[in-house]
């Protein structure tokens, strides 16, 4: 029973984490973490940040949405294969990069306290 105490308090703390994140940054955790995912300044595909980021595809669908909707996140035909999407930073999303990492103190105070839990 230990065990599934310290499994919500984590969940607790990954809440309240995101919670001041999007009143912070103006993105869920998952957009902030897709835009890091994109950070090397590689074009992955829907299905490998799906992958990258342990989502569904479905869920990573709706993810790319809400972030090209906010200018974050551009997409782009495949050059070998016209069916397959890329997707990348924007300028605005790499902008938007750079002030999370500006903030990446509140990430890893929240690190230490997940590891302090376990």
């Amino acid at each position: 029973m230990e065990s599934l105490c310290k499994i919500r308090d984590v969940y607790r703390a990954i809440a309240e984490f995101e919670k001041q994140f999007q009143e912070k940054h103006g993105l869920c955790l998952n957009e902030g973490m897709l835009l890091c995912s994109l950070s090397q300044g590689e074009a992955h595909t829907s299905g490998q940040m799906a992958e990258l980021l342990g989502l569904s595809c479905s869920n990573v669908s709706k993810v790319i949405a809400s972030v090209e909707k906010k200018g974050l996140v551009k997409r782009a035909l495949g050059k070998e294969d016209k069916r397959q999407m890329y997707f990348q930073l924007t300028a605005a999303g790499q902008t938007q990069l750079e002030v999370m990492q500006c903030c990446s103190d509140d990430m890893q105070k929240m690190a230490k306290e997940l590891k302090g839990m376990l």
